[in-house]
């Protein structure tokens, strides 16, 4: 079943090369659920360390669950680190559910805004309201909510019919050839855990990866100590010249914001390999490229409330969740294969745009129930960096040092051409 989810993500990619045919040890994930997430899971790492060169990988899947449940088992001097926010979570509606992200500081203060009420009085607030009135709210202030959707709903819906026409993994060949080189130079204009997931593991592979942040809106830290290994990081505005002179000189682009948010800096895919023609431009989005909402915000816990993962893996009426961010990690080990296969493809077929998202992941999910396991519980496997406790690398082997503190670093390349 794992490598019929390898074979099946690997032809995704839109690649000439052969699959890779991992040795599969240990016994477990640890990822039970009704939809396949192991065998997403394994096959989107597998297919990473494909495109990495690793012809046979050695893949633990003990590894690989406690990488997707990082979140969980991330510990800072002993403590684990606060997860969801008090005003992140599902709340009951007039007619059904809603689910809420509030981890920003600013996302809080959209939803606050949104329905007039101070903190403890969302409840009261979206109990009173219909769920897609609460959506509907939350949404037109900038914020971030959902009401809860079945799976035949979301099928039925504008979006879901628009995600379920568009390719896993979408690839315009629009640039011209360019050299190999040895340590490629990784731009990470990314944020929260897919995108991070994706410019560590090309961090891991030998990439020189600068993460870029906008001064306004820091990460949370916590978050960071897991997805921030093997990088540096700094801190520039959109509109900061060094920021195009970095996307000018990189070999590999990746960007986790909704379609359109950089075009004005001139930071679009297309600007981009206008430019730089053997660029490689990975692009990550919540809701996919096409439909009405593409523009929207979006994460993964609320991408699983709409696509009707939640209801799926609820109980005595109550929505729920995947075991782990499973949307957020598999999908982004598939823009690091999608990174790696563009850098290796380029000298032959050019430069390229490359675009994947969130919902489609959990659209792959829904059309492989045959691939679904029982996955048995495994204790975790940490790795100790100073005070930090992290999983791993999924792809064996220890991580170096722990990640950078956020901003510290100098806008600037560091290897050698």
């Amino acid at each position: 079943m794992i490598d019929a989810a390898l074979h099946d993500l690997w032809r995704s990619l839109d690649t000439d090369r052969p699959a890779p045919e991992p040795r599969w040890t240990g016994d477990s994930t640890g990822l039970a659920c009704p939809l396949p997430v192991e065998a997403l899971a394994l096959g989107a790492v597998a297919a990473a360390a494909g495109a990495a060169g690793h012809r046979t990988p050695e893949i633990d899947l003990a590894r690989v669950g406690s990488s997707f449940r990082a979140d969980q088992l991330l510990r800072v001097d002993g403590t684990t680190p606060a997860g969801f926010a008090p005003l992140s979570g599902f709340w009951p509606a007039a007619d059904g559910w809603v689910r809420t992200h509030a981890n920003y500081p600013h996302h809080r203060a959209r939803l606050l805004d949104a329905l007039g009420v101070p903190d403890d009085g969302v409840g009261a607030a979206v109990a009173a309201r219909p769920a897609l009135e609460v959506e509907e709210l939350v949404v037109g202030t900038g914020g971030i909510a959902v009401a809860v959707r079945d799976r035949p709903t979301w099928a039925a819906s504008e979006q879901g019919r628009a995600v379920a026409a568009e390719p896993l993994v979408g690839v315009r060949r629009v640039g011209a050839t360019a050299p190999d080189v040895r340590n490629p130079r990784v731009l990470d204009l990314t944020r929260v855990i897919a995108g991070p997931v994706a410019t560590r593991a090309l961090a891991f592979f030998g990439a020189d990866v600068l993460r870029v942040d906008p001064p306004s809106m820091p990460e949370l830290p916590a978050q960071h100590l897991d997805t921030g290994l093997g990088k540096r990081t700094t801190v520039l505005d959109a509109s900061d010249l060094r920021l195009r002179d970095l996307a000018d000189t990189a070999d590999v682009v990746v960007t986790g914001y909704r379609p359109g948010a950089l075009d004005r800096y001139g930071l679009g895919a297309e600007d981009l390999l206008a430019r730089r023609p053997g660029l490689v431009v990975v692009q990550l989005d919540a809701w996919g490229w096409t439909g009405p909402w593409a523009g929207r915000r979006g994460f993964d816990s609320i991408v699983q409330a709409a696509s009707g993962i939640a209801v799926a893996c609820g109980t005595d009426g109550r929505p729920g969740a995947l075991p782990a961010q499973a949307l957020d990690h598999a999908t982004g080990y598939l823009v690091a294969a999608s990174a790696l296969l563009g850098l290796a493809e380029r000298s032959t077929r050019g430069g390229s745009i490359r675009e994947l998202a969130l919902a489609r992941t959990a659209e792959w999910l829904w059309r492989h129930p045959e691939l679904v396991t029982d996955a048995p519980a495994v204790e975790p496997v940490r790795q100790r960096l100073g005070v930090v406790e992290v999983p791993p690398p999924v792809f064996g082997g220890e991580w170096a040092a722990p990640a950078h503190e956020l901003g510290a670093d100098a806008p600037e390349w560091r290897s050698p051409r």
